[in-house]
């Protein structure tokens, strides 16, 4: 009896110790998350924080443009015949004057000498009528010559004096005929393809030409902006020179920068906008005909605004707001009034204060009270700036 009697008693405290066993197990299952929950929320949050500051900023309108030569020229022939020398070499730079290609000239070349003989011969001839005339008006008053003669070599004098005029002009004629065979470039700019290969007989009607020339130093850059932004620009314009700056088609290279030159005088109805016409000096040849770019044109400058990063700016159901960082290292959500945006900037219009502290990374990780551990190097700059601004 003794021996079942302290079984039975073993038996019982066994189950109580497993009991207490799974009653620890299961408190500590229950109470660890929410300790470790409580130790989540009260652990800062690392984010980097900016100062609301005063700063001037530019306000640009932005349209799409394609890059112009300021002139194209296609060179033709303006004289026939056998295309004997191409004096370019495709791609290159060519300045006004120089020769690009030549023709047979030898044609014209004879076409000229015989108009040369043929002034000397009318000039002997009207030496020779000049001569005459000169002995009938000496002998008429004796009655050796009837004033019929003398008035007739006086006419023939005239009509030879009209003759080495016409044979002048043919001169002249022939000599720019020569001149024509030596093909020069009308401008500053650069060959492109060559269009006709030596050899090949040109002719002065044919539309196909020799090689186009370029301009692209300077260089037009023809763009579009919204009707509603016409006020803006003429108005800019009104003040003095606008500046505009090409950018590339993924806007992150700058490209040259230029003044604006012409506003189209019509509105494209179809579209509803505006054309406007750039010029810039292309000295880096960073500008191409054909080329696609973004213009933008600075119309005015905000100077001292209220401005705060455009990385601190979040959209919210009712409208831009930011994280401001408030003494106790906390975080309050704040509705903005937002104006224009650049450089990364943006015009704050209201919902702000000078120098009140913005959060600019880690917003999603943020609600209204959230503690914040602004970074280090964020928050040594920003006292850095409020010291200065206090100063």
């Amino acid at each position: 009896m003794n021996y079942f009697s302290s079984i039975r008693k073993h038996g019982w405290i066994g189950i109580l110790a497993a009991a207490a066993v799974l009653l620890i197990a299961w408190r500590a299952l229950v109470h660890k998350p929410a300790d470790a929950a409580t130790a989540d929320a009260s652990t800062p949050i690392a984010v980097d924080a900016a100062a609301v500051t005063r700063s001037d900023v530019p306000v640009y309108l932005t349209g799409l443009g394609t890059v112009q030569a300021f002139y194209t020229v296609t060179v033709t022939a303006r004289v026939d015949g056998e295309l004997q020398k191409i004096a370019f070499t495709e791609g290159q730079t060519v300045q006004k004057g120089d020769l690009l290609a030549e023709i047979d000239p030898r044609p014209n070349r004879a076409a000229y000498a015989q108009a040369l003989a043929t002034k000397a011969k009318d000039a002997a001839q009207l030496a020779n009528a000049k001569r005459d005339l000169e002995r009938y008006i000496v002998l008429q008053p004796q009655d050796l010559a009837s004033k019929q003669t003398v008035d007739t070599a006086r006419a023939l004098v005239d009509q030879l004096d009209a003759q080495l005029q016409v044979d002048q002009a043919l001169i002249d004629n022939a000599r720019t005929q020569l001149e024509y065979t030596r093909i020069t470039s009308p401008i500053n700019g650069r060959t492109g393809i060559r269009l006709v290969d030596p050899g090949n007989i040109v002719h002065a009607s044919a539309t196909t030409g020799i090689v186009v020339v370029t301009q692209v130093q300077p260089i037009s850059v023809i763009f579009t902006l919204p009707e509603e932004d016409l006020g803006l620009v003429t108005g800019a314009l009104s003040a003095g020179p606008v500046s505009v700056t090409t950018l590339s088609r993924d806007g992150g290279t700058v490209l040259d920068q230029g003044t604006l030159s012409l506003v189209d005088n019509e509105i494209d109805q179809t579209t509803g906008t505006a054309r406007f016409k750039a010029t810039f000096s292309n000295a880096r040849n960073t500008l191409w005909p054909g080329q696609y770019v973004n213009a933008r044109v600075l119309v005015r400058t905000d100077r001292s605004v209220l401005t705060l990063p455009t990385a601190a700016v979040q959209l919210g159901p009712a409208g831009p707001f930011t994280y401001v960082v408030k003494p106790d290292s906390t975080v309050e959500v704040r509705q903005l009034k937002i104006g224009d945006e650049s450089g990364g900037l943006t015009v704050i219009d209201g919902g702000l204060a000078l120098n009140e502290r913005v959060v600019t990374s880690n917003q999603y990780r943020l609600q209204a009270g959230t503690h914040v551990r602004i970074n280090g190097a964020a928050a040594s700059v920003a006292t850095a700036k409020t010291g200065a601004r206090a100063t």
